[in-house]
């Protein structure tokens, strides 16, 4: 068995996430779990948006949705999946290619691994 299916931390960057936690010596003020609730929240609203902008395509909201997610994932250290949005976010700037639903199926599967990792935090 891998570390990743048995360590939900293996999903997000550690570094990231001792960025975040550099922020709040000692962790009395929970901000690393604030921070994670908060982009568990988000998630789940850009999983919904994503599958709305999708059919019909809707290229400058989904591009706008992209660069969120991008930043907003890079931060808690889902660097995989911040890298998928910058791919959509790219591709949505230019013409969007026949196989986009390849490019978005990929980020809604990976919404929903970092989704599942960062719920596993938040109940540890």
């Amino acid at each position: 068995m891998s570390l990743a299916t048995t360590d939900p931390t293996a999903m997000l960057d550690a570094a990231a996430l001792a960025r975040l936690a550099e922020l709040d010596p000692g962790g009395s003020a929970g901000l690393v779990r604030r921070v994670l609730s908060t982009y568990a929240q988000a998630l789940e609203r850009s999983q919904r948006e994503l599958l709305r902008l999708r059919e019909p395509l809707q290229s400058e909201a989904l591009r706008h949705l992209a660069h969120t997610l991008k930043s907003s994932s890079a931060s808690v250290g889902a660097l995989a999946l911040s890298a998928l949005c910058a791919q959509l976010e790219q591709c949505m700037r230019a013409q969007p290619a026949d196989d986009i639903g390849v490019l978005l199926d990929a980020t809604l599967v990976e919404m929903q691994r970092v989704a599942g990792a960062v719920q596993a935090m938040l109940r540890a």
